[in-house]
């Protein structure tokens, strides 16, 4: 009667939370000032913006090539797409925007400020104004390319990100179900409980964003797939593994199903507990797209281990044990580890115990060195992976096409009673091409700045920074400097600083769980200690593997931060797994023998989760953005490095070097 129940509840519960799910999508935000932080300059500009007439900014450069050289009439081309675009979409439809002649006689550009409401649609007015210069003589190019473009190519990438990632994280799960339990009824069970798992968490989401303040990007709702199909899976195949084994000793699924809970039951909210605490620590960032992942992921480990440990267990009750054919686990006999793979392992770890742990912490070490030399930041232009749109093409041929004037557009901010002042430093700063006063309102004048060095140079970060130490000089908080290249670097400071807190604090939480699980403090630091070497281990080969193999332009900032999230709690998951089994054991049989005994009993099933983990978080990589594939890589590789190596060899040898010692200072230390 009771799992009957269960899923009774739970149906009615996934009715009313698909139609919330299908919302999701609406308050999904993507804009720049949904990533900075609130206390960025650049954030500052953007918001100073909106209160001035038109509204916040918006640019667009129009640049048109002939390659073999401009011809009769394609200039008057240039004109009359011009005209139209300053029309239909221009701030100012009196004043023409200058057309610049390249040195090489192949190309002309333009600069189009945008009216507010076309800055509110950048994809409209992007599509538009390529719609608009389609009407052109044959063989000469043109590209819409700026700020706004850009934003307009990167939302339509997010916007095909959704569907295909749910499609294939649902494939290559339900193979790998396949391949594991060789079962042609028993893998859909799971994938139907991250199923519903799934749509739980989207609608959760989706309700405490009505209530609560935080940010969901594109990029978090992406992430929040991969991470409950990852999670609910893995939560899965242990309960099953579990009640496989209790259905030897119970008679009714039922009981074995109960029996099985009250096993594996307190390690998979462990391993939750863990995960969610982690993300949680993500509320301490800075950056408004790390801060609201924290919640958002949060949500989705919370739905994956209610749904798996509720509606699923009740679906394999009702079941039965015909769920398992051709493999029915009889009453009565007993799976046979002692003579395992697994249990072969343990022993040849047992004779071999330091080589076991100091072979491959070394081999981790001399990988973390990967990090030394990698490339620095990933540019804007270079965030698409598979193809590359117009925007990029476009910003790309104006760098080449115009060296001298291809800088990207800055903003300054100024109180109007020294506006006049700030202008004046501004226009002596070295790197600053041209600055001239543009829009005012009662509180701001914006004065529109063109550096002289290529957007996100070294050279023109300097131009910043100079900016901004010389109007602050004059003016103090009445000056600011903003602009898509100011916004690149405070995302990128604000990164660092939020890797510097958050790492630390993720550290600590995750140590303060693992102590109250296993009621020690040696087992907790050797674990977490483990974990950290994985991370930076993977770290060092992902970044050998962007630069040298895939020929990635830069690391994105965000990915160490989020890599490290994900690889400490999801990591230290399967050591919680390992561990709480062999401390049971050990209670019985003693520290080494307990160990040899919970790997043989766990090594299989918790290999299995963390091969579909590793193959969850790799359907990443076949999305067309770099900062997507990077993560999906290196959560991938560590988890791999994690449950392979790392669980499978170092953590048990090291348990064995230091026998008793690692349960210090509960009662199973005193008990030796």
């Amino acid at each position: 009667m009771l799992p009957w129940l269960v899923l009774g509840v739970w149906i009615a519960l996934l009715v009313g939370g698909y139609s919330l799910a299908g919302k999701l999508d609406s308050v999904t935000r993507d804009g720049q000032v949904d990533y900075l932080p609130a206390s960025a300059q650049s954030t500052k500009v953007i918001q100073a913006e909106a209160g001035l007439p038109g509204g916040e900014n918006g640019l667009l450069m129009v640049v048109y090539e002939r390659p073999g050289g401009l011809q009769p009439g394609d200039r008057k081309a240039v004109e009359r797409g011009r005209s139209l675009l300053v029309d239909r979409f221009g701030n100012d439809t009196d004043a023409l925007p200058q057309i610049v002649d390249s040195d090489d006689g192949t190309a002309l550009m333009y600069a189009l400020s945008l009216d507010h409401e076309a800055t509110d649609d950048e994809a409209a007015v992007t599509t538009g104004a390529r719609d608009v210069l389609a009407d052109r003589p044959t063989g000469l190019n043109a590209y819409v390319t700026g700020p706004t473009a850009l934003g307009a190519d990167m939302d339509e990438v997010f916007d095909a990100v959704d569907a295909a990632l749910l499609l294939a994280t649902a494939v290559v799960v339900a193979v790998l179900l396949i391949l594991t339990y060789r079962s042609p009824l028993l893998w859909l069970v799971p994938l139907i409980a991250v199923g519903a798992a799934a749509i739980t968490a989207m609608g959760t989401v989706y309700a405490l964003s009505q209530i609560f303040d935080f940010t969901v990007t594109s990029m978090s709702s992406a992430l929040l797939i991969v991470l409950v199909f990852g999670a609910g899976t893995d939560y899965a195949l242990l309960l099953v593994a579990r009640y496989r084994e209790e259905l030897h000793r119970h008679e009714r699924p039922i009981d074995a199903m109960l029996a099985a809970l009250r096993g594996a039951g307190p390690a998979i909210l462990a391993s939750a507990a863990t995960v969610i605490a982690g993300l949680l620590c993500l509320l301490a960032a800075d950056l408004n797209n790390i801060s609201g992942f924290g919640p958002v992921g949060a949500a989705g480990i919370a739905s994956a281990v209610l749904v798996m440990l509720s509606f699923f267990p009740a679906l394999l009750v009702l079941l039965g044990r015909r769920v398992f054919w051709p493999f029915v686990p009889r009453l009565g006999s007993e799976a046979h580890t002692s003579h395992s793979g697994w249990a072969r392992l343990g022993e040849l770890i047992s004779r071999h115990r330091v080589i076991s742990w100091a072979v491959p912490l070394v081999v981790l070490g001399g990988l973390a060195l990967g990090t030394v030399g990698a490339s620095g930041s990933l540019p804007q232009l270079d965030q698409f992976a598979r193809s590359t749109p117009d925007s990029v093409t476009g910003a790309k041929l104006i760098e080449a096409r115009y060296p001298d004037e291809s800088g990207q557009p800055l903003t300054v901010m100024s109180r109007p009673d020294r506006s006049r002042e700030v202008l004046a430093v501004v226009e002596r700063t070295p790197g600053v091409a041209k600055a001239e006063i543009g829009r005012a309102s009662d509180d701001w004048v914006e004065i529109s700045v063109i550096p002289v060095d290529a957007p996100e140079s070294a050279a023109e970060t300097a131009t910043i920074m100079r900016l901004r130490e010389q109007v602050h000089e004059v003016a103090g908080e009445a000056a600011l400097v903003g602009g898509p290249s100011a916004e690149t670097l405070d995302e990128a400071e604000a990164n660092k600083g939020d890797r510097n807190l958050v790492m630390p604090l993720i550290l600590l939480v995750v140590l303060a769980i693992l102590g109250l699980l296993l009621r020690a403090i040696v087992a907790p630091l050797v674990l977490v200690a483990t974990v950290v070497v994985s991370f930076f281990g993977a770290l060092g080969l992902c970044n050998l593997v962007f630069d040298h193999v895939l020929g990635f332009a830069g690391l994105e900032p965000s990915v160490p931060l989020i890599g490290f999230l994900f690889l400490v709690a999801l990591g230290v998951d399967y050591s919680i797994f390992l561990m709480t089994r062999v401390r049971e054991e050990a209670a019985r049989h003693g520290t080494v023998e307990g160990t040899k005994r919970g790997l043989a009993v766990t090594g299989g099933v918790i290999t299995s989760a963390g091969l579909v983990l590793a193959a969850t978080f790799a359907v990443l990589a076949t999305l067309p953005l770099v900062m997507l594939v990077e993560i999906g890589i290196l959560v991938a590789v560590g988890v791999l490095i994690d449950t392979l190596l790392v669980r499978s060899i170092v953590v048990p040898a090291l348990t064995m070097s230091l026998g008793s010692r690692i349960w210090w200072p509960s009662k199973l230390w005193r008990a030796g």
